[in-house]
């Protein structure tokens, strides 16, 4: 029976309810050129393996076009806020979106049976901070609207790269977007659409293609940054995890007629090269390896409809893993941030360069469940020691209150520490007091902070548990961050459960919802940042395990599962940031939008060349596609835009009025004469939009 097009068979469809560091990178050296001839290895033909997975049976004639799947792929810009909007992961009031160092991308692979055209895999790999429920069920709202039921909650996966300088503001819980003072309905819109107009080109864009999977491994992208917590596991774990690193990569290769054209990668890293200080909007090293490996296969990023490769890089289950392999922020192997992204995203890069084998054997199948996390009840099964023990509803802890001191955010002066550093004294006396006993039976050693789950609509408590089959390959997708360890034994829960082996599954957090973290009973004892940040309990983890047991063997046995539906939809409830809608824009007084406010006549070649406009509120319009930013060459030929690795542009608004702020770093251009061009839609008063254009020439020298 096909998963996918037998929910009425299951259960009625869910109800769905109406509704300053800037810089740094401009002393560093880049060349495009000599990256993408290094790059070269990657694009030639490929040599397909006859073999099978294991545990697979070989497909013949792999290299026809006529193996078992269908693929489109779909590339759209989904770009947020560039000005003035909170950004996601650091919770730090002061980091607002001040301009954009590269464009946010979504990334869309549909995967469909040849023999089963109604069987079919939707895969979006976003450049956010997290992914959400209010997100997803608009977007299947959307794809609802006009593809029916083709596309549905039961076979569409959004995923988040997990970068922190993301604009944020489009959760529908409180909690969550109260850290960027409210809900921002153009980030929002920008992110839906986005993701939409991706999975409409990977539409249209299905043909029949070869899919191979290839794991490999990184070495020197990521270090363990709660060890102390990783230590408390048993030898078991920690045999299969040296040195408390998953250096695992898994690639998913799209080919057709012998060439490649396309990939998602699962690597577990943090995409937290970039510190809280950080203003501009980025992708950091997972953002960094999609552009880079896109480019050097001919993909122009202001024509993303045209683009003839997608690679999408997405996150496993980095939950403890950080790039600051110092263990303080800023900490990378980089001379700064932006070096630093680029570096280990290199890495995470060369490792998607075996093309493996073709694991398309068996279709396309899986199955999904929304499940109310409080109401669980992990089995003796699954608990370390063996005993039942109860969820309950979300609190957070004093040491989330901490933060992830190896990566920064948090605020220091409130006195909150996670781990060996302490906790907090007061909060601590007062469980000791106040906390009833079910309270600490469920949260154990946790200094509760924070009783989200007793508030409605305050924090994520009912959760989308989704396992797929592509052939002989397994993903295991849910909205939480995983630490290695956890992630480690859902994968082998699941490969027992189906009787495959575990590396044929990956198990991918912050996809569909976001729910905090899941740690090992184990961890959560030393109550490092993650294990505050674990909402449900000590023994959250088994009882997921639970779920994910069930839903195997339900996919095995080829048995339906009661699908069940969410909380509600609060999207538009959450009040909005104040002053988030532009009213006007005004040009200072003598000048007109688009008008150069500073530019040098020469610039040394190598050096920055800064050039300052006239502009307008940029959240006027995000100019998805084409962008800000362009700089030409005499040919008109385009050698830099809003997402090159040589451009930094920065907006500073006050009172209506924009300074739009070029850096462009010429160290990869010969002398010559070039052009700065500004594009941008200045406001009238509470009125409409009218499109603007500026233009500086430069001679480099």
């Amino acid at each position: 029976m096909s998963f996918f097009r037998s929910e009425k068979h299951m259960c009625e469809h869910t109800k769905q309810a109406t509704t300053s560091s800037s810089n740094n990178f401009l002393e560093n050296s880049f060349s495009r050129r000599s990256f993408f001839r290094g790059m070269a290895a990657v694009t030639g033909t490929v040599v397909w393996a006859s073999a099978g997975a294991p545990g697979a049976g070989a497909q013949e004639d792999s290299g026809s076009g006529t193996g078992g799947f269908k693929v489109g792929r779909g590339l759209a810009d989904m770009t947020g806020e560039p000005w003035g909007a909170g950004m996601f992961g650091y919770a730090v009031d002061e980091q607002k979106t001040v301009g954009i160092q590269r464009r946010q991308y979504a990334r869309a692979f549909i995967f469909v049976d040849a023999n089963r055209e109604d069987s079919r895999f939707v895969h979006v790999t976003c450049d956010v901070g997290l992914m959400f429920q209010s997100i997803h069920l608009e977007v299947l709202r959307r794809l609802k609207d006009k593809y029916g039921d083709l596309y549905t909650q039961e076979n569409v996966v959004l995923a988040a790269t997990h970068t922190h300088v993301a604009p944020g503001g489009t959760s529908q819980h409180l909690m969550v977007d109260i850290t960027h003072g409210g809900f921002r309905p153009k980030t929002f819109e920008a992110t839906v659409e986005g993701i939409v107009t991706a999975v409409e080109r990977a539409h249209e864009d299905i043909q029949p293609s070869d899919v191979t999977v290839a794991e490999s491994t990184v070495a020197d992208a990521g270090v363990n940054r709660s060890k102390t917590s990783w230590d408390r596991n048993p030898e078991e774990d920690k045999k299969a995890l040296p040195n408390g690193v998953d250096t695992r990569s898994v690639t998913l290769h799209v080919s057709r007629g012998g060439k490649q054209v396309g990939l998602i990668n699962w690597y577990s890293l943090h995409p937290t090269s970039f510190g809280a200080e950080y203003k501009h909007i980025a992708g950091d090293n997972k953002g960094y390896a999609a552009w880079a490996t896109e480019e050097a296969h001919g993909v122009v990023h202001r024509h993303p409809e045209d683009a003839p490769f997608v690679a999408a890089f997405a996150n496993m289950c980095p939950g403890d893993i950080t790039p600051n392999m110092g263990l303080t922020p800023n900490s990378g192997p980089g001379a700064d941030e932006r070096e630093s992204a680029k570096i280990l995203g290199e890495r995470m890069m060369k490792a998607t360069d075996d093309l493996g084998k073709d694991w398309s054997a068996g279709g396309i199948d899986g199955r999904f469940r929304w499940v109310d996390c409080p109401k669980l009840v992990a089995s003796p099964r699954f608990t370390p020691d063996k005993k039942e023990h109860k969820l309950g509803p979300a609190i957070l802890g004093a040491a989330f209150a901490g933060s992830s001191q190896e990566d920064g955010g948090g605020v220091p002066l409130l006195g909150f520490n996670e781990g060996e550093r302490g906790g907090n004294p007061w909060v601590r006396d007062l469980n000791k007091f106040l906390a009833p006993q079910e309270v600490k039976d469920i949260h154990g050693p946790k200094e509760c902070l924070l009783p989200m789950g007793y508030i409605d609509g305050m924090i994520q408590q009912v959760h989308p548990f989704t396992i797929h089959r592509l052939g002989t390959f397994v993903l295991v997708t849910l909205g939480f961050e995983p630490t290695i360890t956890s992630g480690l034994r859902i994968k082998r829960t699941v490969a027992a459960a189906l009787e495959v082996p575990e590396n044929t599954i990956v198990v991918q957090g912050y996809t569909n919802a976001y729910g905090h973290y899941i740690t090992t009973p184990e961890e959560y004892e030393a109550q490092n940042y993650e294990g505050g940040a674990t909402i449900f309990g000590q023994y959250q983890l088994p009882a997921f395990q639970d779920v994910f047991d069930e839903l195997a063997r339900a996919l095995k046995e080829g048995k339906p599962v009661e699908v069940g539906q969410p909380a509600g939809d609060l999207t538009g409830l959450i009040p909005k940031v104040p002053g988030s809608n532009n009213w006007m824009d005004a040009p200072p007084a003598g000048k007109k939008f688009g008008e150069v406010l500073e530019a040098p006549t020469e610039v040394k070649s190598g050096s920055n060349a800064r050039v300052v406009f006239v502009g307008a509120n940029p959240n006027n319009d995000m100019r998805h596609g084409e962008g800000y930013v362009t700089i030409e060459d005499l040919n008109g030929e385009v050698v830099g835009d809003d997402s090159s690795e040589n451009t930094l542009i920065t907006f500073e608004n006050s009172f209506g009025q924009t300074r739009t702020t070029i850096d462009w770093n010429t160290q990869d251009v010969p002398p010559g004469q070039y052009t700065v061009r500004l594009k941008g839609d200045w406001k009238a008063f509470l009125g409409k939009l009218t499109p603007f254009e500026g233009t500086a020439e430069l001679q480099i020298t």
